[in-house]
C-alpha cells in the first residue's frame, strides 16, 4: 500500500532536503533568512511569557511536532528544560541537541500526565485531519500542568500569499489549513482558557527591521502570514 502524503514515513523522506523543500520565490522575497520566521515566533512566545509573569528559566517546555528543532535551538536553553517530539524519526536525526522524543503516531505524545509548563504547537495542525485534531489536543492537554500555557501558531488561511506558498510546497502536500477562530473553537471544546489572538507576518523582514513596532498594531486584524493564539489549561 503506498504511504499518503504527510505520514511521518513521507517526513522521513523529507528530512534531507528538508530546507530545499521549503524554499519558495515568495519566501525569499519576504526574507532571506530562513530563522526569521522561528525568530518572529519566539518575539512573540517570549512577549507573551513575560506579559503572563512567566519565568522561562523556571520552566518546562514541551515543542510538539518540533521536526529538525529549529525553534527550540533559538530558545531551548532558556528553559529548565526544553523537549522536542515528533512522529517522524527521520526529522528527528537531523535535530538539535536538546532532548528528543518520537511519537509513535501524530496524536500521541510520549510523556506522563501533567509534565509541561508550556506546550507549544507550531505549523502542527495543518497536518493533523478530522478527529485526530480532537485526539492530539486531548494529548496536550494531558501533558499540561494545571495552568499551563499553550501556544498553537499556524498558516493564515486568510492571507492569500501564505495559501500560494503553502499550496506549492511539497511538505505541505497533505495540508488543510485552519482558521484562528476554528482553533480556538477546538481547543475551547475540550477545555481550554483562551487568552489571546494574534497574528503577525505582515511586513518583509527588510521592512520590519526598521518599522516592526508599528505590526503590533496589525495583530487584531486577521491578514497577517501566520497567528499564534495563546490559551491556558484550567487550573486545579
Amino acid at each position: 500500500m503506498p504511504t499518503n502524503p504527510g505520514t511521518p514515513r513521507e517526513f522521513d523522506e523529507y528530512a534531507d532536503s528538508y530546507a530545499e523543500l521549503l524554499d519558495d520565490p515568495l519566501r525569499r522575497r519576504f526574507t532571506k533568512d530562513p530563522l526569521h520566521f522561528h525568530k518572529r515566533k519566539w518575539d512573540l512566545l517570549e512577549a507573551f511569557l513575560r506579559h503572563e509573569g512567566k519565568d522561562p528559566g523556571k520552566m518546562r517546555w514541551l515543542d510538539v511536532g518540533c521536526g529538525q528543532g529549529d525553534l527550540l535551538n533559538l530558545a531551548g536553553a532558556r528553559f529548565e528544560r526544553a523537549v522536542g517530539c515528533d512522529p517522524s524519526g527521520g526529522m528527528l536525526q537531523s535535530a538539535s541537541p536538546f532532548e528528543m522524543l518520537t511519537q509513535t503516531s501524530a496524536t500521541e505524545i510520549p510523556s506522563g500526565d501533567h509534565a509541561f509548563d508550556l506546550v507549544t504547537a507550531v505549523c502542527v495542525y495543518h497536518h493533523v485531519h478530522g478527529p485526530d485534531r480532537v485526539m492530539l489536543t486531548k494529548e496536550i492537554m494531558r501533558v499540561l500542568k494545571p495552568g499551563g500555557i499553550c501556544c498553537v501558531i499556524e498558516h493564515n488561511p486568510w492571507n492569500p500569499v501564505t495559501r500560494s506558498i503553502v499550496k506549492r510546497c511539497p511538505v505541505d502536500i497533505d495540508a488543510e489549513l485552519i482558521t484562528a477562530s476554528d482553533a480556538r473553537v477546538l481547543f475551547q471544546r475540550h477545555g481550554f482558557e483562551m487568552v489571546s489572538t494574534d497574528f503577525f507576518l505582515y511586513f518583509p523582514e527588510s521592512f520590519y527591521r526598521g518599522f516592526g513596532r508599528w505590526e503590533r498594531y496589525f495583530r487584531r486584524m486577521p491578514f497577517g502570514g501566520q497567528y499564534i493564539v495563546a490559551m491556558k489549561a484550567p487550573s486545579e
